[in-house]
């Protein structure tokens, strides 16, 4: 991964209109670990975060209680909150950029930290996030720009659009999660919590307690046993459901933080090992790839001819470049004619999930698309 500069990633990053931070963020309950763009495009990373990464001591004191204290290998700074100057060691520094306190959470100029401590940032366009280094020790956090976001906005809505696509119209049902929202949480849930079995939609939400979710990986929906087992990669909670070697299908998967990312399935286990991954479901295709139509069926291992010109309920997901989840419905759209309704549909990334009678997608106590049969598995989305 190219390594850039804080400057660097600002300049890309003033590229989008960004608004205004909101008085009332403030009163707001604390976001998920992100890195922070403020309109004025400087960036901002949570004091939180910093207090044990790589070796850093990072928190609250001094005399008044207030100051902020940051140090690594005998190198101090010391800031206070809304104050523009700041002390490396013996020196004084004038700071553009102020720390701050917003829903409880401490930001601190991340310009002053990385530069300091020699934390070196990488900037994926890919999920729109920054990888901090400090020798062997790293971390990938999410890019939020613009404004914090408020504990008081909705985590989910859903919403019903029609895409046209070559001269047809697609009637849609959508929800879209908020991935960085405070009270935001996402599982992947087995039906009866057992490999094999299957289980309304509905009913997985419900003793879920999610307020939305959509069916997830393909299965063997036709078999006449009551093994009907799921293919793909399934991880819930950082543990291995069922495994799938050398799949090469795309996976979903995202962090403890909510960090979400589609991953081809040839390299799913080198993030799994890594320890980077909490939840996952493989199915594909994949749909976008940086906003792009990106179908290539054959490289993910799909084997039947009509899987680009047979059309039928689908299901997908895809996701935003200010880290948004979309669960969407469809009926009678072909994969190529999905994949284009991603796109006017927002998303930034996309895959395919099981479609056909497995089609589903619940919010709010209800089907908004009912399936036509019982499930393997789902992907749900819960808050607190």
């Amino acid at each position: 991964m190219k390594k850039l500069s804080i400057l660097t990633l600002v300049f890309i990053l003033m590229l989008t209109a960004l608004p205004a931070l909101p008085a009332s963020a403030a009163a707001a309950a604390a976001p998920k670990t992100a890195v922070y763009v403020d309109k004025d495009n400087h960036s901002f990373i949570p004091l939180r975060f910093l207090n044990g990464f790589a070796g850093i001591q990072a928190g609250m004191g001094g005399q008044t209680g207030k100051d902020i204290t940051i140090s690594k290998n005998g190198t101090t700074i010391v800031l206070a909150s809304g104050q523009a100057g700041a002390s490396v060691g013996s020196k004084s520094v004038k700071l553009s950029e102020r720390p701050f306190s917003s829903n409880g959470t401490t930001y601190v100029p991340l310009s002053l930290i990385s530069q300091t401590l020699g934390l070196q940032l990488a900037w994926n366009k890919t999920t729109a996030s920054l990888t901090l280094t400090a020798g062997e020790t790293s971390a990938t956090l999410p890019v939020l720009t613009g404004s914090l976001i408020s504990a008081s906005s909705p985590a989910v809505v859903s919403s019903r659009h029609t895409y046209k696509v070559g001269g047809r119209a697609f009637p849609v049902q959508m929800v879209t999660v908020s991935l960085l929202h405070p009270a935001l949480k996402l599982d992947v849930v087995l039906a009866g919590n057992t490999v094999g079995k299957t289980e309304a939609l509905g009913s997985i939400a419900k003793r879920s307690g999610a307020v939305a979710a959509i069916n997830g990986t393909f299965f063997d929906a036709y078999t006449a046993g009551a093994y009907k087992a799921p293919y793909g990669y399934i991880i819930s909670r950082g543990k291995m459901l069922k495994d799938s070697p050398a799949d090469k299908r795309t996976v979903f998967a995202y962090d403890n933080n909510l960090l979400a990312e589609l991953i081809p399935g040839s390299k799913f286990m080198e993030h799994f090992n890594a320890g980077t991954v909490t939840g996952a479901i493989q199915a594909g295709p994949r749909l976008l790839v940086d906003g792009k139509v990106a179908l290539n069926v054959a490289a993910e291992g799909f084997r039947d001819p009509k899987i680009l010109t047979g059309g039928g309920s689908r299901s997908a997901l895809g996701l935003t470049q200010d880290h948004k989840l979309i669960l969407l419905t469809s009926g009678g759209a072909t994969i190529p004619q999905l994949a284009q309704i991603m796109k006017q549909a927002g998303a930034y990334q996309a895959m395919n999930l099981d479609g056909g009678a497995s089609s589903g997608l619940f919010y709010s106590g209800k089907y908004l698309t009912s399936p036509g049969r019982l499930i393997s598995n789902a992907l749900v989305v819960k808050t607190n």
